[in-house]
């Protein structure tokens, strides 16, 4: 069973990958194509389908990416890409022999193909926007995996490779910063609950003994130790106003 819920898990962020390589958009005939030999019933295939659309993935024609960018990541896209504007244009024949060179090792090939793909790290920016953080960000990300990728082509078969190559370095970086970022958040948010307990039982405590009370009678009711109710209370820079130096104790 367990076997099986991770394989059905490995098809969905497949699914969501090659999403992303062809704008954001899947069609239903690859949907059907992952998931056909589970024998999914009409019910599951709509939670399928939601679970995608959720992820701002459209089935048969692209998301709508737009509704996801914040007013500070439209100001810095509309800045950013006037000056993407002023790099030089090249033809497909063209960039693929800086491809060929770039594969050869010139240093000066691999410059140029990092920023022939400039454009594309930004592409793929508006894909991950609204997740937490914002697409100045991303793109920043995007850009240093570029730069390391176009260095790491010795790693590829060949030429019809590279881009696929320097797409999946980009997307990577691009999901490890938003995935450090949830986990920022769910750390502090963790912190906050339990700021907000401690605070919530001194305050309880105050209102019933009409005084401050200490930290050891707050850690009794809540069932920590006297050391993570002192923590609380300094990571709320002191502003647990119930909790106080107790002389005459009870």
């Amino acid at each position: 069973m367990e076997q099986n819920q991770q394989a059905f898990i490995a098809g969905l962020e497949q699914l969501k990958e090659t999403a992303r390589l062809q704008g954001n958009m899947l069609t239903r005939e690859q949907i059907n194509e992952e998931f056909g030999k589970w024998q999914l019933d009409e019910e599951q295939l709509t939670l399928i389908y939601d679970y995608l659309n959720k992820s701002n993935i459209g089935i048969d024609e692209s998301g709508n990416v737009q509704e996801n960018l914040s007013g500070e990541d439209v100001n810095f896209l509309e800045m950013y890409l006037s000056e993407l504007k002023e790099l030089p244009n090249v033809t497909d024949g063209e960039k693929r022999a800086v491809m060929m060179s770039a594969l050869a090792g010139d240093k000066d090939a691999q410059a140029k193909l990092v920023e022939i793909y400039l454009p594309t790290v930004v592409e793929l920016s508006k894909l991950y926007a609204g997740q937490g953080v914002l697409v100045e960000d991303l793109i920043g990300e995007g850009n240093v995996a570029l730069s390391l990728a176009v260095t790491m082509l010795g790693c590829v078969d060949g030429i019809d490779e590279v881009e696929g190559f320097l797409v999946k370095m980009i997307m990577d970086a691009m999901e490890t910063s938003i995935g450090e970022d949830s986990d920022n958040r769910e750390v502090g948010e963790t912190v906050l609950n339990k700021v907000n307990e401690v605070n919530d039982k001194a305050k309880e405590l105050y209102e019933n003994l009409l005084r401050k009370v200490s930290a050891k009678e707050v850690a009794e009711e809540l069932g920590l130790t006297e050391d993570k109710v002192n923590e609380a209370v300094k990571l709320s820079a002191d502003h647990i106003d119930y909790i106080g130096e107790i002389t005459d104790a009870e």
